[in-house]
């Protein structure tokens, strides 16, 4: 059983670290198709670590965690094929020195993506078109019929 605890000093080792093959940062979810592609290359390689809420500069800014899951929950339901295995975290964040026009806690979602025990997971266009990705340092990449 994986006893990680997912707390403040987790995640504020998770940002020390740079984004690469297991771990990805995203200030917030705006488009499915793109979130998709990531879960698919996620699950199509060892699995990995989505942290959202949190900018490119590594600063902590904070999301609706309901918003961001369910943004990817569609995403993996509307999109993947077949679903990949996902969890979600959501993290309380407490700023160190918050001004008078910021709110002192956050909140950041974790979300851990399996990887695929069997096959491909694939993302598929409107027109029905299936693609599969794969992590290869920090970028996502297309899985082309020679790999």
């Amino acid at each position: 059983m994986n006893s990680t605890k997912f707390n403040q000093e987790f995640i504020k080792n998770l940002i020390r670290q740079k984004e690469g093959k297991l771990l990805d940062f995203k200030l917030k979810i705006t488009s499915r198709e793109k979130i998709a592609k990531t879960i698919s290359a996620f699950a199509n390689s060892e699995g990995g670590m989505l942290l959202i809420g949190v900018s490119d500069k590594k600063e902590v800014i904070g999301i609706d965690p309901y918003e961001e899951q369910y943004m990817i929950e569609s995403a993996n339901e509307m999109i993947c094929e077949p679903h990949a295995s996902v969890s979600y975290y959501p993290i309380k964040w407490t700023k160190e020195n918050p001004t008078d026009f910021e709110d002192e806690e956050l909140i950041v979602l974790l979300v851990k993506i399996s990887p695929q025990k069997d096959g491909l997971v694939y993302c598929k266009s409107g027109s029905g078109e299936r693609k599969a990705y794969k992590r290869s340092g920090d970028k996502t990449l297309l899985i082309s019929d020679s790999d």
